[in-house]
């Protein structure tokens, strides 16, 4: 029987990366909250769920409250939405729901912090920093790139957050909007989360972020050079234009959001121009340019799909779940909505019925 005085859920979707959810578990078994709170993971590969089983073992070791599902949906909006979804209808008394990623280890006082600046802001959403750990070792110009950065703020009241992989979201915030899921039309450019704070934003909500909710994320090899940056600043300008452009409406806001473009583009050699004097290094100062530059193509029809999966792979030729980035032709057509069977109130919940190709995101949705 689920615990009825569960205060907080922690929500993890995964995929491929069962040594790194080990982690994360572990992180979160060590928590100081003094009020209960479930841990939800839901591992998007159901063809070859071991991030269920590891969360399964979990579960089952330490006596944790939670639950285990395995959406087989594609796409990492797919696989957030069966999380917040299957942890608020299973867990009616939690208040708040947080979210890390399967690449990440939480601070021993992160939940209690981001639920203590929520309620003491009554904030709505709540964000904190992302410290990083590289798996080799990074040089001053990559450390020092935008992405790779976070938020320099105190705790307190901000206009918005910018990512998920360290959030904390109350109950009604899901009952008040009217699509309370993340878009899976951006299910493979990513970006789901942004628009979603974004349309948060436009609703009315509170943004607070908490300095005191740390987490750390281990960068790996493939993410530690200048190619995977510039593709990565690329695909946040790609983002940024396809969230304009679904809010366009009228012929009218179209033509605005392509002056917007044509505006960034100079602007943003401003920027560079500036950064590049700061820093002294050509590889942060590209990422304001770059940013316009994928505002640009993606108006044009062109956004990267870096986490829509090839072909079927085994896990030993993919172990960490990432793929290079590709770039294609987009619509922004609306596709079909996300299907999930109901969640149980049971510990281990069973596949989704659907077949079909598992993938999973690159850190920084």
């Amino acid at each position: 029987m689920l615990n009825p005085t569960i205060k907080a859920a922690v929500c993890i979707p995964t995929f491929r990366r069962p040594d790194w959810l080990r982690s994360t578990l572990a992180s979160l078994d060590q928590q100081t909250a003094n009020f209960g709170f479930a841990i939800v993971v839901v591992d998007n590969d159901a063809k070859a769920p071991v991030g269920a089983e590891v969360a399964r073992t979990f579960l089952a070791q330490t006596g944790r409250s939670g639950l285990v599902a395995v959406e087989a949906e594609q796409g990492n909006c797919h696989a957030i939405n069966r999380a917040f979804r299957t942890a608020r209808e299973n867990f009616p008394s939690a208040e708040y729901f947080a979210m890390i990623d399967d690449d990440e280890t939480a601070d021993p006082d992160w939940l209690k912090s981001i639920v203590e600046t929520a309620e003491r802001l009554q904030a709505d959403i709540v964000g904190g920093p992302v410290d990083r750990t590289f798996e080799i070792e990074a040089s001053e110009a990559i450390r020092q790139h935008p992405l790779f950065g976070s938020i320099p703020a105190a705790t307190g009241p901000v206009d918005i957050i910018h990512g998920s992989g360290n959030c904390l979201i109350r109950r009604r915030v899901f009952d008040g909007l009217s699509s309370p899921d993340f878009d899976i039309r951006f299910n493979f450019l990513g970006g789901g989360d942004m628009d979603f704070f974004t349309r948060c934003r436009a609703a009315g909500f509170r943004f607070a972020w908490s300095a005191e909710a740390r987490i750390l994320e281990f960068v790996p090899s493939d993410r530690v050079s200048a190619r995977w940056l510039m593709a990565r600043s690329l695909r946040t300008g790609s983002i940024n234009y396809t969230i304009d452009r679904l809010r366009a409406g009228s012929p009218f806001g179209v033509a605005k959001i392509l002056a917007k473009n044509v505006a960034s583009l100079g602007v943003s050699v401003l920027r560079s121009a500036l950064m590049l004097a700061r820093t002294r290094k050509l590889l942060p100062a590209s990422h304001p340019l770059l940013m316009s530059i994928g505002r640009t193509l993606a108006s044009l029809g062109f956004s990267p799909v870096p986490y829509k999966a090839p072909a079927p792979v085994s896990l030993s030729a993919a172990p960490s779940g990432r793929w290079p980035p590709d770039w294609s032709p987009h619509s922004a057509r609306t596709t079909a909505a996300a299907r999930s069977s109901p969640a149980r109130p049971i510990r281990d919940l069973p596949p989704a019925s659907r077949p079909g190709p598992a993938c999973w995101r690159p850190k920084g949705n």
